[in-house]
């Protein structure tokens, strides 16, 4: 049930996501009867999330305040920003405001969930203001690895916070402006309330370079690799990235072939927005690529990160449909790993390494993220009074909060949040006054939180030692032992050289079924507990391992003839 609305005076500030962590963006901004939630993205499961395809965020907070809920306003197209949208707006369907490069991506998740005609959707621009409910929300144009990414002026009667969304300083960008300085400069004037600053790249000094110096670089990896097949992995999202390669094909004599899912979808929204700038017949379908010599064909394709089932991994594997890695063959990587997809990406590279492959992982890519001094930057045109770094694990939060503390902003001015707590600000001060619920919310095939921490905990369980079930049959009534106890395991020991042990194991079972027939037992819960807890001892005693042990108990009734 929605909490009944109440006034009040501070502004709350709840992250119900995205910090300590790279992913799962999403913070609600409350004043009084209204609520605007920034951003609403995924993130990727990690590598004891067991058969987990994506994670959301917990939405309870939004759910039980539903009715103060006006809006999300999206900063970029990002999954780590829009992933976990087409989720969220099936239990909270409100109008959702975005630039019409992140609108159309939105738009084809919401398509894919069948619900695309049910959702309120408002195409913005940077400039544009809008109203909802306590708050005016400002659109500023920034620059990032992704084009229509924008920064937020979010303005309540408390005051004015800056929330960056992903950005960086590029004077030189592939597609659009430069970052708008001087609309953050206008906004410092005015007087800023509080900073929320992409944290990402804190510990990096310096600047990022532009998306532009990456055209070079790979231009001129076409003129040293002109007589081999080209593969370019990278961001799916990065249109500026794709669009610098398909320029050097096209100055290359080359053909170019874009596969992967994400990647086909993201590249032909971007095309039909006019975001990329495809010239004529440079464009072949994949399987077109028999008719062109090796030398003049790039095929741009997802898996940079070494995912699975993105379209490298299976070329690399030999399991795609219609490519394969020849020897010979130049696959250059333009991105670096996130964090955590190091082993999996060193996986790959050796893969197509083995295949005969020439792997360039370097100086290929530029982040979309800002260095220290843009960081300092935004901070010295802003002039917040508080600042609250954001997206980023806890290293990166810490390394912007001294850099704000560098640039005189007061250690009581400058919190570290942890996803949950509420900041509340009033002309008075902040402080962080409560915490609500947060959390993870697995997403497995067409479940959608059907498999929590015990369920994971399971499937850790069976990875890690396997499984034993002990079968018996049961006569109704007097509970005599008809059939078994036989012994089946899975992912625990192989049977067929372990047959010492599988009788031993079958031996304890038979002592533990006297025990309960001596002791007249009848309940089949305790039944199960005597069982397993002595397969456990005896397992753990014998093999100092602790698989699942399931102990099945069935009944059956025999019938006498009168």
């Amino acid at each position: 049930m929605a909490r009944k609305k109440s006034g009040g005076k501070a502004l709350k500030i709840i992250p119900l996501g995205g910090l300590e962590q790279i992913g799962m963006n999403i913070t609600a901004f409350e004043y009084g009867n209204s609520i605007v939630v920034v951003d609403c993205g995924l993130a990727f499961p990690e590598d004891d999330m067991l058969g987990i395809d994506l994670v959301i965020p917990d939405i309870t907070y939004l759910l039980d305040n539903a009715d103060k809920v006006e809006a999300f306003v999206i900063t970029h197209g990002h999954e780590d920003h829009i992933g976990s949208l087409p989720y969220v707006l099936k239990q909270l369907n409100v109008p959702v405001y975005a630039t019409r490069l992140t609108q159309a991506l939105i738009e084809g998740k919401l398509k894919e969930h069948g619900i695309l005609d049910l959702v309120d959707r408002r195409v913005v621009k940077a400039g544009d203001v809008v109203t909802l409910g306590a708050f005016k929300v400002e659109f500023i144009r920034t620059n990032h690895s992704i084009a229509d990414a924008c920064a937020l002026a979010i303005t309540s009667p408390v005051g004015t916070v800056v929330h960056t969304g992903d950005f960086k300083v590029d004077y030189t960008p592939v597609y659009g402006d430069p970052i708008d300085l001087q609309r953050f400069a206008e906004l410092g004037r005015k007087g800023v309330l509080a900073l929320m600053c992409d944290s990402t790249n804190a510990e990096r000094p310096g600047f990022t370079n532009s998306e532009k110096t990456v055209g070079k670089t790979i231009d001129s990896l076409f003129s040293e690799h002109e007589d081999s097949r080209i593969i370019v992995s990278t961001f799916a999202s990065n249109v500026d990235r794709v669009q610098q390669i398909i320029d050097a094909a096209y100055r290359h004599k080359r053909k170019v072939v874009v596969e992967g899912r994400s990647m086909v979808n993201v590249i032909q929204a971007a095309t039909e927005l006019g975001y990329v700038d495809v010239h004529e017949n440079t464009l072949i379908d994949i399987e077109d690529i028999k008719n062109y010599p090796d030398r003049k064909i790039v095929i741009i394709t997802t898996g940079s990160q070494g995912e699975t089932m993105a379209a490298l991994n299976r070329i690399a594997t030999s399991t795609h449909k219609l490519l394969q890695i020849k020897p010979g063959d130049t696959v250059i990587f333009s991105s670096n790993p996130i964090p955590g997809n190091e082993k999996a990406v060193a996986k790959l590279i050796n893969e197509l390494s083995i295949k005969g492959a020439d792997v360039v992982f370097q100086d290929a890519h530029v982040s979309g993220h800002a260095c220290q001094e843009e960081i300092k930057l935004i901070y010295t045109l802003v002039k917040p009074r508080y600042a609250i770094p954001v997206h980023g694990e806890f290293k990166h939060l810490k390394a912007q909060a001294g850099i704000a503390r560098e640039l005189g902003i007061p250690s009581e001015n400058i919190f570290i949040l942890t996803t949950g707590q509420v900041l509340s600000i009033n002309r008075n001060g902040a402080r962080i006054t409560e915490e609500v619920q947060t959390g993870a919310v697995f997403v497995d095939g067409l479940g959608v939180g059907d498999v929590g921490n015990v369920v994971i905990r399971d499937r850790q369980t069976l990875a890690e030692d396997g499984m034993l079930m002990v079968v018996l049959t049961l006569e109704k009534g007097s509970n005599r032992v008809l059939a078994g106890p036989d012994i089946v395991t899975r992912g625990f020991i192989y049977v067929k050289e372990s047959d010492e042990i599988m009788e031993e194991t079958r031996e304890v079972a038979l002592k533990a079924i006297d025990k309960i027939q001596d002791k007249n037992i009848g309940d089949w819960g305790r039944m199960k507990s005597i069982i397993k807890d002595a397969m456990s001892s005896y397992v753990w005693k014998k093999m100092k391992r602790r698989p699942m042990i399931m102990p099945i108990i069935m009944e059956a009734e025999i019938r006498k003839d009168v």
